[in-house]
């Protein structure tokens, strides 16, 4: 790319910052304009959920320190409102066209409401932006009445944590059984649900809300059981989905997120990538399947190599296989993850404690190893992570080649061999 070229990224998140970020240490001398709908520079969503809320960081600390100056123009407080890839533009929400020689799109996801009146009431509240979490303080400063949290998923829970730590009163809302259960399993989901409850916290599962109505200073929750709860505020944390209403009548191939290849390029264009949750791409470490990773650390790593992808090409760039990763704190119990357990139909406990408090879970596809999840235990997840998963031995995808296998220098192919590795 030439140096009088234009870069513009789409979402003014982690993924958009560490895009801009490496097309300056690929020695890209270009414009690089970045859009955000926020009025924000990049900051650290996680931490809303915990030590913001908590209150012991406040809003400059959130703000995430760039590795060099990117020499970027930020347009904040500004959303995409169409894109036009023939003519290679975006147009602005107020009709302004800003046209780029190429494009990253990192906008992102939006919090699933729990119905169009969400919006309406500032006691329901989606747990995204530095906005909410603020919201939720206000809510539970005035109001001393228990908070509903539904959603019993990462998010959900790790607010249920932190609200505990503040003397809160606590109830977690879900129609599930059990707590992470998607990304955990049902073993690993019933234990954090013993956590939660020895912490103080309610569980309500296999329950919906019927119907809720604001009520002055508190909202009037009706529950599928028949009981009503009157409610300091609803935090609704039962999953996102990706930013790409902007991309209407584009051409862009949108499934559950923009579709992409394993180079991050978007499925029939060659200079518009996309990175960070919105993204839909085959990671063939794994199979050819695109999927969706929403983890502060892909963020990271699929923004630099989405930024690889606009500057090297389709055919040069090196395809994006991390090996994601990911970790939770609640009520003290520490969970590390890495793989993606979710695509696992069979589990093997590869490591327990003398004590049963601390463990390492596997997670098997066809017997083969594709996630491991451990549980009070860093040492022990970092070397059999490390052992297991993060040196496997497989080549890169080509049209000709089978799906890479996940095995390791240990010879670990199948459950019979990971018994025999970790006795």
């Amino acid at each position: 790319m030439s140096q009088r070229e234009r870069v513009v990224i789409v979402g003014a998140g982690l993924a958009g910052l560490r895009a801009a970020e490496r097309l300056r240490e690929l020695d890209f001398g270009g414009e690089i304009v970045i859009v955000g709908s926020e009025n924000s520079r990049p900051y650290h969503r996680p931490a809303l959920s915990k030590q913001f809320l908590q209150g012991s960081l406040g809003v400059r600390d959130l703000t995430i320190s760039t590795y060099d100056d990117v020499g970027a123009t930020w347009r904040l407080g500004v959303t995409a409102s169409q894109l036009d890839p023939r003519e290679r533009v975006v147009y602005l929400a107020d009709g302004e066209p800003l046209s780029y020689d190429g494009l990253v799109i990192s906008t992102g996801v939006e919090p699933r409401r729990l119905n169009p009146g969400q919006g309406a009431n500032r006691r329901v509240i989606g747990v995204r932006r530095v906005a909410d979490t603020i919201n939720l303080q206000d809510s539970i400063a005035t109001n001393r009445g228990p908070v509903i949290v539904l959603g019993t998923g990462f998010t959900g829970c790790e607010v249920a944590s932190t609200l505990r730590t503040m003397n809160r009163d606590v109830i977690i809302l879900g129609r599930g059984r059990g707590l992470m259960s998607k990304a955990l399993g049902p073993e690993l989901g019933d234990r954090l649900a013993r956590v939660h409850r020895e912490h103080g916290v309610r569980l309500a599962l296999g329950v919906e809300i019927d119907n809720w109505q604001p009520a002055g200073e508190h909202v009037r929750v009706e529950l599928s059981t028949g009981r009503v709860v009157r409610a300091a505020a609803i935090v609704v944390a039962i999953g996102s989905v990706p930013s790409t209403k902007w991309l209407s009548g584009s051409g862009l191939p949108i499934d559950e997120g923009v579709v992409c290849g394993p180079t991050c390029h978007v499925e029939g264009f060659e200079d518009i990538v996309a990175a960070g949750d919105v993204a839909q791409w085959q990671n063939l470490r794994f199979d050819e399947v695109p999927r969706r990773i929403e983890h502060w650390i892909n963020a990271t790593e699929m923004g630099r190599a989405a930024a690889d992808g606009l500057m090297f090409g389709r055919h040069a760039a090196p395809p994006f296989m991390p090996l994601p990763r990911f970790w939770s704190e609640q009520h003290g119990l520490r969970i590390q993850g890495a793989g993606i357990p979710s695509l696992g139909t069979d589990r093997l406990v590869l490591w327990r404690s003398r004590t049963g408090d601390q463990s390492v879970t596997g997670y098997l596809r066809d017997g083969q190893l594709v996630g491991v999840v451990g549980l009070n235990c860093p040492t022990s997840f970092l070397r059999i992570a490390e052992e297991e998963l993060v040196h496997p031995d497989y080549a890169p995808m080509d049209a000709g080649s089978a799906l890479p296998r996940l095995t390791t220098g240990s010879g670990v192919r199948n459950e019979q061999d990971l018994r025999r590795v970790t006795g």
